[in-house]
């Protein structure tokens, strides 16, 4: 290195460095005649051309032999230090060579101020005083301004830094194999563990009682029908009827988890359907008894009915619960949707969120409300036919024995039970519920209990997204063409920046255009959209304008006749056309079958919230033939607003699916809305039927027309009211 380039570095301004100045009147500590080294005066450095290493390792044991005349904590931030030194070393190549003044200090032919040990000494140091201050890496900086400086190190001096920030905690890294091993645990734990509880106890033995109740149903019809038709011979009346009242006992006995279970429900102070049962089986065994002693046809077809429907309702509650845990158990990921209120106009939106295990397994076993209230009924059915009965009895008392008045007392409270509650009446919560779950299963869709099932009722605005609408691979790039004076490159690289600035869903497929270009990448600003399906913004200072045909044509854009398609992204700079880029939207059946139910259900508006400029309502309408003015493209400035909204942390799960795509959301919400209508319309047609048969019991009882109460007309009556029960629970095999 040449002398002349050389600068002078002296000891003031490595200490500058470090935020220490003496005081000039007074000599220095550090240039004390006993420390191992001294700093020659300013003049004789000027004309001295040797150079010197300053040994920081040698200053820092010197700093260890100074008294402690104060208990004031110092605190000195290392990576300040080292910051400033590694700024001098380049500065340090051009100073002036130093010799060292002992021997002790061996001279250092490197340009460099080490700091060897010094962290590890001031440690020390601090420990040994009880001073240790951690500083977690935080740096501190050193305010020269306004600053009184004392001697270094001496009892009055003390540096003066910013008041330390809170302790940095990182957040905690995502590891995507962690959050699922949770999630296996917690399915293992939850639906899995019950799932093969309900495996164990599996389903052919409630079958084969569904089967061999159904045949004696068919047998008992048969044997009524014919004693209607008066095809029984007189010496076979007795045979008939210990074959019906056997039978009666048979239908019990495949029904005896029902009947135990209807007990079991008033010592929890509950009155369901399988109670009523119970109490019209010991009605109707006490009927038969006197039925054996009269030669009286019982009412077994009817009984048998009911049992038949009861076993194939607990079938279907038990081929539901299976079917969610099933779904449940395979899931690798939960998606929940929850209800955001005053979403849109008022309306509550239906948000997507992520889905507990929890949410499902404590709300999947609750009880609906229109079942509560058919539970309600049967109990208010049961007093109603033995008031019926009773007041039977009494007013056939009047003219006959106390024998007879029993026997008919029995009797007409044995058919008011049966006419009470329609067969139907068991199935017509469970079955709509169990077919609804048989579909959403191949979907991955489970709903989160009833709480889930009103949720998703009433008027709501179901959000879509790009994705939701074109999945992943579904667009694609078919070709390009290239118009006017802008070179390929250029116009590639306008698109892509002002598509990427509008975030849409054509951003992947442009940004891999400009890649296999190798082009280059700009920022779009000052973006605009319009609602005729095109975006404007400006790029290196030129209006950039894409958008489809009918768009550049508003705009005042020349398209060539030869360059005209449905559906394609143009491309203009400064109104003049320079690009085509011809883009197939592939129609998704699972997609258009998810927008058909959407669309088909009052109260439940769809909502496009993406920005994408090409999803325009006349394309929408060509592509998946949406045609109800329930799917709304809000203003682009309420869609940016839509998308900010999400769900309140508390709110409850009303739906969770373990699949990707429209179709699992779409058909859950719609058919949670199906569900509850065919619950609420089949529980009201039964308690409507009800109260007709208990009105008829009545009737007949008032006008003396017992004769009327024959178990043909019974089944009749029964089989009458399955028909619009099975119509109404077919509901939730349309969604």
């Amino acid at each position: 290195m040449d002398e002349k380039e050389r600068q002078e570095f002296d000891l003031e301004d490595i200490l500058k460095e470090f935020g220490i100045t003496p005081e000039p009147e007074e000599e220095s500590e550090y240039l004390r005649e006993d420390l191992p080294w001294k700093m020659p005066a300013r003049e004789e450095r000027e004309n001295n051309e040797e150079t010197v290493t300053i040994d920081l390792a040698t200053l820092q044991k010197a700093l260890d032999q100074e008294p402690k005349t104060s208990e004031q904590t110092v605190v000195i931030d290392l990576e300040e230090i080292h910051n400033a030194v590694t700024q001098e070393q380049e500065a340090l190549e051009q100073t002036r060579r130093m010799e060292p003044v002992t021997e002790e200090t061996p001279a250092d032919k490197s340009d460099t101020i080490r700091l060897d040990g010094l962290k590890k000494r001031l440690a020390d140091r601090a420990e040994k005083e009880g001073t240790v201050e951690e500083t977690q890496g935080i740096l501190r900086t050193w305010s020269p301004e306004n600053t009184v400086h004392a001697e270094p190190f001496s009892s009055d001096w003390e540096p003066e830094y910013e008041q330390p920030m809170g302790e940095y905690v990182p957040p905690a890294p995502f590891k995507p194999r962690s959050r699922f091993q949770e999630l296996k645990r917690k399915l293992i734990e939850g639906p899995e563990k019950r799932y093969y509880e309900l495996t164990e106890q599996g389903g052919g033995k409630l079958q084969i009682a569904i089967f061999l109740s159904l045949l004696v149903v068919l047998i008992c019809a048969v044997s009524t029908v014919m004693y209607a038709l008066g095809l029984v011979q007189e010496n076979r009346m007795r045979l008939m009827v210990f074959g019906q009242f056997l039978a009666m006992l048979v239908s019990a006995l495949l029904a005896s988890f029902q009947l135990i279970e209807g007990i079991a429900d008033l010592s929890k102070k509950k009155f369901t359907l399988n109670t009523l049962l119970a109490f019209t089986f010991f009605v109707c065994l006490a009927d038969g008894l006197v039925c054996l002693m009269q030669v009286r046809v019982p009412c077994c077809a009817a009984f048998s009915l009911e049992v038949t429907m009861s076993l194939w309702s607990a079938y279907q509650r038990r081929y539901r619960e299976r079917s969610q845990l099933d779904t449940m158990r395979k899931a690798t990921r939960l998606d929940g949707l929850a209800a955001c209120p005053d979403y849109l106009e008022g309306q509550k939106g239906l948000l997507r969120k992520e889905g507990q295990v929890e949410d499902f397994m404590d709300r999947y076993e609750e009880v609906g409300p229109w079942e509560k209230r058919l539970n309600t009924y049967s109990l208010i059915a049961v007093i109603a036919a033995f008031v019926v009965g009773i007041g039977a009895g009494v007013w056939e008392g009047l003219s006959a024995g106390v024998w007879e008045a029993l026997a008919v007392g029995v009797q007409v409270t044995a058919v008011s039970l049966l006419a009470a509650v329609p067969a139907t009446a068991f199935i017509c919560q469970s079955r709509p519920a169990c077919m609804l779950e048989s579909r959403l299963h191949k979907l991955g869709t489970v709903l989160c209990g009833w709480q889930g099932i009103d949720g998703l009722a009433g008027k709501a605005v179901f959000p879509l997204t790009y994705s939701d609408l074109y999945p992943a691979g579904t667009v694609r790039l078919n070709g390009v063409k290239y118009f006017g004076s802008r070179e390929p490159d250029q116009v590639v690289a306008y698109a892509a920046a002002v598509i990427a600035a509008d975030k849409g869903g054509l951003e992947g497929l442009f940004a891999q255009v400009l890649d296999d270009y190798n082009g280059r990448h700009y920022d779009a600003y000052d973006l605009c959209h319009f609602d005729n399906g095109g975006l404007q913004g400006m790029v290196e200072g030129e209006t950039v304008l894409i958008g489809s045909a009918s768009f550049m044509q508003d705009m005042q854009v020349e398209i060539p006749e030869n360059a005209r398609l449905s559906y394609a992204v143009y491309v203009a700079i400064e109104t003049e056309l320079c690009g085509l880029f011809a883009v197939s939207y592939e129609k998704s059946q699972s997609v258009a079958a998810a927008l058909t139910t959407l669309n088909a259900y009052r109260g439940l508006t769809c909502a496009l919230t993406s920005d994408d400029f090409m999803l325009t309502q006349g394309f929408l309408r060509g592509k998946f033939g949406i045609k109800s003015k329930r799917f709304l493209l809000p203003e682009y400035p309420v869609r940016q607003e839509l998308r900010q909204k999400e769900p309140e942390a508390d709110a409850p799960v009303l739906m969770m699916t373990t699949a990707l795509g429209l179709a699992p959301y779409a058909f859950g919400v719609t058919g949670a809305r199906v569900l509850k209508s065919a619950s609420r319309l089949g529980a009201l047609l039964h308690m409507i039927g009800g109260v007709v048969g208990l009105a008829i019991m009545v009737l007949l009882v008032v006008l003396g027309a017992l004769q009327l109460l024959t178990p043909a007309n019974m089944f009749l009556y029964q089989l009458v009211w399955m028909i619009p029960a099975f119509l109404i629970t077919e509901w939730t095999r349309s969604i």
